[in-house]
């Protein structure tokens, strides 16, 4: 509508600059080199008009010839930049459809016709890794770090490869080159700690977690919890050498995860060396109300050096009356009891587990009840026998590797904090590996 007021209103303008002199005649005369032309005014108006459309016509003329070599530069440049892209396009399809012909023609293509763009670079990088050349995409992510723009991406890239190749130096390196530059990229911090837990320098993956807390990469319950865990493989580490040096940190290690077992029974342990037996039953005993567990029960009996038998039967008495009738504190005394050879009691401690299904734990330890207490040979066979055929206990599980130990970091990904005490499904059984620690002994 304003367009069409506006057209309106120029038209009536410019009838009314044609007729306004018309109606209005008068007569101009113009003297230049000793020559004098006389004319209307009508006449002098139409001239100047039929001059200044003529001056712009040059003009704009001049302005072609003169940008023409820069416009058909700019087209073609246009061309270039559309086939670049339209390459681009098909490449990057390719290669999530995994079309290696086409991938590698589209990134020849884009190279050809867009450079060192860097979606050009990454799509001759992906299609290298997907051919599997290391040496074209190592090439192509190296370029990238030439550009401020892209040298995280680049970096990215190389760790990758590094990591896909088993370089785990590399990868650190490069990792570690990004969180310099980019300290808030969340990758690069993870990579980090996973790298230094996975190489036991704690003290350097302690720094790491501190800096991902404070740059938001992880929250801060995260950070508590994953510096508890690094505390507690340092401590676990450096136990027999250096006892006196890490008991301040296991207890740190306690107070930032009271729900890792781990650490609990480290702290408990510590505090036993240096004499204070006290804090070591409170560490315990709290751990064993929040959540009985094997382990606490074992350190807890095991707690003053020297005890016997009959000594660590009271303490799991003890322990056990915190949390009657539990299924762990039944098994505890159960433990307990054959160690005293009071096998009637044991026997009577493990009687529901025996009614109800029992797990592999209770028929071993119903085997060793009856090879205690005389039983037949064949009592021994059936028990071992239904141990093999038994529902599975809890155990420490971290991607599908079974352990009897706590270990701070998975032996299959490398992630901190992987092992969660669980019952293992049965189709794992067969992934149930010795600890590495013991296949190097042997």
């Amino acid at each position: 509508m304003i367009k069409l007021l506006v057209f309106l209103f120029a038209l009536v303008a410019f009838a009314f600059g044609f007729s306004w002199p018309a109606d209005h005649p008068g007569e101009a005369s113009i003297t230049w080199l000793g020559q004098r032309v006389e004319t209307d005014t009508t006449t002098l108006g139409l001239g100047l008009v039929v001059l200044l459309v003529m001056l712009m016509l040059v003009i704009t003329l001049i302005r072609v010839v003169w940008g023409a070599p820069g416009s058909i530069g700019s087209f073609f440049g246009r061309r270039r930049r559309d086939k670049g892209w339209a390459a681009l396009s098909r490449g990057m399809i390719a290669v999530c459809a995994g079309d290696l012909g086409t991938a590698a023609r589209a990134s020849s293509d884009a190279r050809a016709y867009l450079g060192d763009e860097p979606l050009a670079l990454l799509l001759e990088a992906q299609q290298a890794q997907l051919l599997g050349d290391r040496g074209t995409a190592k090439r192509a992510f190296e370029t990238m770090l030439d550009a401020p723009a892209t040298r995280l991406l680049g970096l990215r890239g190389l760790y990758v490869e590094a990591v896909r190749w088993g370089d785990g130096p590399a990868a650190a390196h490069f990792a570690e080159a990004a969180h310099r530059a980019a300290p808030r990229l969340a990758w690069a911090g993870q990579a980090l700690v996973e790298y230094r837990t996975r190489t036991r320098d704690w003290q350097g993956a302690l720094e790491v977690i501190d800096q991902n807390r404070r740059h938001g990469i992880v929250d801060k319950a995260t950070a508590r919890r994953l510096r508890a865990v690094v505390l507690t493989a340092d401590g676990l580490e450096r136990e027999a050498t250096h006892a006196d040096v890490v008991r301040g940190t296991s207890q740190e290690a306690h107070g930032l995860a009271p729900s890792l077992v781990p650490a609990a029974t480290l702290a408990a342990r510590l505090a036993a060396h240096a004499g204070d037996m006290r804090k070591a039953s409170r560490i315990l005993e709290a751990a064993w109300k929040a959540g009985p567990h094997p382990e606490i029960a074992e350190a807890y009996a095991r707690l003053r050096p020297g005890d016997g038998a009959r000594d660590r039967l009271d303490r799991v008495r003890k322990l056990v009356e915190a949390r009657a009738n539990h299924p762990e504190g039944q098994l505890a005394l159960a433990r307990a009891l054959i160690d005293v050879r009071d096998f009637a009691a044991a026997r009577d401690a493990l009687k529901a587990f025996v009614t109800q299904g029992p797990t592999r734990r209770v028929c071993l330890l119903m085997a060793e009840i009856e090879d205690g207490d005389g039983g037949t040979p064949g009592a021994v066979r059936t028990w071992l026998t239904r141990a093999v055929h038994a529902p599975r206990d809890p155990a420490w599980v971290a991607d599908g590797f079974v352990s009897d130990r706590w270990a701070p970091v998975s032996p299959i990904s490398g992630r901190l904090d992987a092992f969660e005490w669980k019952v293992p499904p049965e189709d794992m059984a067969q992934l149930a590996f010795e600890d590495p620690a013991d296949e190097a002994e042997e």
